[in-house]
């Protein structure tokens, strides 16, 4: 039984970039906000921000609704929730696709 539970959460876990719809084209002209901390193309010059060119998308999707919600703190956290505060899941699902569609 509990091989049947690991194989079926396995499989899940395959399926998951699948689920990812964001439209990258969309992404990229929500991104202007972005620009200034994670770099033009996603990548950084200054080290305390992270690179997000080449992220996965569904990584950036729920680190950008946790940002929202509040559930992640510390570091930059405040400064990103005000930033997102008024995006969509729509908005966000587009920058999570337009990030991951970038060379790392």
């Amino acid at each position: 039984m509990k091989f049947v539970s690991v194989v079926i959460a396995a499989a899940g876990l395959l399926s998951l970039p699948a689920l990812a719809a964001g439209d990258a084209a969309a992404g990229k002209n929500k991104s202007a906000s972005c620009l200034a901390c994670h770099g033009a193309a996603g990548k950084v010059s200054v080290p305390m921000y992270p690179n997000l060119a080449g992220q996965n998308a569904l990584y950036l999707e729920h680190a950008l609704k946790a940002y929202q919600s509040g559930d992640r703190s510390g570091g930059q956290a405040e400064v990103m929730k005000a930033y997102v505060s008024g995006l969509s899941d729509a908005d966000i699902a587009d920058l999570a696709a337009y990030y991951a569609s970038l060379k790392p």
